[in-house]
């Protein structure tokens, strides 16, 4: 009768440092920052809209772009997802609060702030890279979930106006045209960034060497580097809500 009883105390009492370590790796990872560079472009797409809409569809996707990507109400989601399917997070948070994952970050924090977005609008310059190099960058690319984390990012914006639309037009898009639209859309944004992706990767790590390119894809690779970019993934679509009406964020 004692064992269920201590089996309890157990899990309580390791509740607060297992929360504290998938607070930190969400710290670490530079998930906070990268939801900051996102409100950014929403931010930039948003203006980019301003001329384009009629003054009453511009303010309604305004206004549903502010509800769907407010920044509290991203990160709670995405951590809650990240919390739900990362059964462990102790070698992911290792590996980005070590030298290289902390210049790994750094990296990503880089190739994604406003200024860096805006230089490379019209296209990243072309890297060249010795065979070994090209090689490690395959690796890369097959491991991470750029295409698809990419193609979220596309199409939570592109979503947003929409939804604005359909909260003016009631039934514009029905359920399964909508979803149909979504699913097409998104398997032809991972074909456009998949097909410049090793010379984008390339681009945004090209301060690592290849020793820690190799490192870098050695922890991608395996089994705990899987578990983390799957669960980033979840975490990414989550706290996007792509495919999620402004209702049913309410």
């Amino acid at each position: 009768m004692r064992r269920p009883f201590s089996l309890l105390v157990l899990m309580i009492c390791a509740m607060p440092v297992w929360a504290d370590s998938l607070d930190q790796l969400y710290k670490a990872a530079g998930w906070a920052d990268q939801r900051a560079h996102f409100t950014d472009a929403v931010g930039a797409a948003q203006q980019r809209y301003r001329n384009s809409l009629p003054p009453a569809v511009f303010q309604a996707l305004v206004n549903n772009s502010n509800q769907r990507f407010q920044a509290q109400a991203m990160d709670r989601r995405a951590q809650a997802q990240l919390r739900a399917t990362l059964p462990d997070p102790t070698a992911a948070l290792t590996f980005f609060q070590s030298p290289l994952g902390r210049k790994v970050v750094a990296a990503e924090l880089l190739a994604t702030r406003k200024d860096q977005l805006a230089k490379n609008a019209e296209g990243l310059p072309k890297i060249q890279a010795s065979d070994n190099r090209l090689l490690l960058i395959d690796h890369l690319a097959r491991a991470l979930p750029a295409r698809e984390a990419g193609a979220e990012v596309s199409l939570a914006i592109a979503g947003v106006a929409a939804d604005s639309l359909s909260s003016m037009l009631p039934g514009l898009f029905g359920g399964g045209q909508a979803q149909g639209m979504l699913d097409g859309q998104r398997q032809r944004l991972m074909q456009q960034i998949g097909s410049d992706l090793n010379n984008t990767l390339l681009y945004v790590y090209r301060d690592l060497s290849d020793n820690e390119l190799e490192e870098f894809a050695t922890f991608a690779e395996s089994a705990e580097g899987k578990a983390y970019y799957q669960a980033a993934l979840a975490a990414v679509r989550a706290g996007l809500a792509v495919g999620q009406s402004g209702a049913d964020l309410n």
